[in-house]
């Protein structure tokens, strides 16, 4: 398999040489009466480190929080919102010759997703939404949990539901483009563990020199439904990820994570075996007064035994998949920015070959209002699994309100 961790090793070198920190929704807007630029920078839903930190105090501004926002039923036990907060992303896309077919296709609604979220106590929140219509079906629920702040009076956070391993490092639903990040939703056989959706805990907790840790508990075999048993996780074992990020400075952050667990499989034969699967790797982001965002992730990952498909009958053996996302984000006036350039590259290489792909993406956008974005996007595929090299060309639309 080849190998690019030298170009890992060099383009982090030459960040560093640049660097010295590299680094909501409209309901909480409309409840707060503050521009979406507070939160989000260039666009939404990108977000600022304000926006990170109000996300991380679950949804509110002590400083602006009023009693108005509760109803006064007697009891001071009870937090029953005046307002019921609620929004809605609503998303549009023409594409030209997606999957190297050739063909025109007007995709609107691409998405609509319902959103909520907000603080219930001054230490207990919520956030969740869902998906009205997704790709022309129902997806149902994605994001969901409940968070408790501050436990036990320190900086330590819990939040108990569904969310997305990968968010600790780069959050895909945060992502400007359309092209995802290859690096989380590559799949290796029939395996059930990804970085993408799950259940389980996730603890956080930061110090006041800027380290971050976060340790995560997840089922690892994402959200499929409860079996008969109505239990939703498919056997007895957990997976387990550990996180460490500091910031450097005032533009550069540094990670490095490790993510592991067994899962069992089963083939169409009903065969059974149990793969143990290893990811880790570092990150780094840089971040110059929210007009020039660069954004690293570099992975490997290793399953013990796999089956590539479910229709084989002997399993493989040590599958190692080496892995990089680059994004490079620029806004010539940060949040004040009527429109922005994003430059990306995905690289999956695998001893298992489907999993493999490689793309450049070339994205525009242009601010129509805080909360309606226009934008079209270029992506070059130089490999993937469902033919040669191709280019898909998108132009749409992104709002919410």
């Amino acid at each position: 398999m080849k190998k690019f961790l030298p170009v890992f090793m060099f383009t982090m070198i030459a960040m560093l040489a640049l660097a010295e920190h590299a680094n909501a929704i409209p309901a909480f807007a409309r409840k707060y009466r503050l521009s979406c630029t507070t939160c989000h920078a260039p666009a939404a839903p990108s977000l600022k480190d304000f926006g990170d930190d109000f996300a991380g105090n679950g949804f509110k501004l002590k400083e602006y929080d009023s009693p108005g926002y509760y109803i006064d039923a007697g009891d001071d036990k009870l937090s029953l919102l005046r307002n019921f907060p609620i929004a809605v992303r609503f998303d549009g896309f023409a594409t030209y010759n997606n999957g190297g077919e050739d063909s025109f296709d007007l995709g609107s609604p691409y998405l609509i997703k319902f959103l909520s979220g907000g603080a219930l106590s001054e230490k207990v929140s919520y956030y969740f939404y869902t998906y009205f219509n997704e790709r022309g079906g129902i997806a149902g629920v994605e994001d969901a949990f409940l968070m408790y702040d501050n436990l036990f009076d320190t900086e330590l956070d819990i939040a108990l539901g569904q969310f997305q391993v990968s968010d600790p490092l780069f959050k895909r639903e945060l992502r400007l483009q359309l092209e995802d990040y290859a690096v989380y939703t590559s799949q290796i056989g029939i395996s059930d563990m990804t970085m993408k959706y799950d259940r389980g805990l996730m603890l956080t907790y930061g110090l006041e020199t800027g380290t971050d840790f976060t340790v995560q508990i997840v089922n690892g075999n994402g959200l499929q439904a409860a079996g008969d048993d109505h239990l939703f996780d498919k056997d007895e074992y957990k997976s387990y990820l550990g996180r460490i990020s500091q910031n450097i400075g005032d533009y550069f952050r540094v990670g490095g994570f490790v993510y592991t667990g067994k899962e069992k499989l089963e083939n169409s034969f009903s065969n059974s075996i149990t793969n143990e699967v290893m990811v880790y790797g570092p990150d780094f982001s840089i971040n110059v007064n929210d007009r020039w965002m660069f954004n690293f992730q570099y992975m490997m990952r290793n399953d013990s035994k796999v089956y590539e498909f479910r229709n084989v009958t002997q399993p493989s053996k040590d599958l190692d998949t080496e892995s990089m996302m680059a994004e490079l984000i620029f806004s010539p006036k940060a949040e004040n920015s009527d429109w922005y350039l994003l430059g990306m590259y995905n690289k999956v290489d695998s001893d298992f070959n489907p999993a493999d792909y490689e793309s450049a993406t070339f994205h525009a956008g242009y601010i129509l209002r805080r909360n309606v974005r226009l934008a079209c996007e270029y992506t070059y595929v130089l490999e993937s699994t469902e033919q040669s090299d191709y280019g898909k060309f998108s132009v749409g639309f992104v709002s919410a309100f």
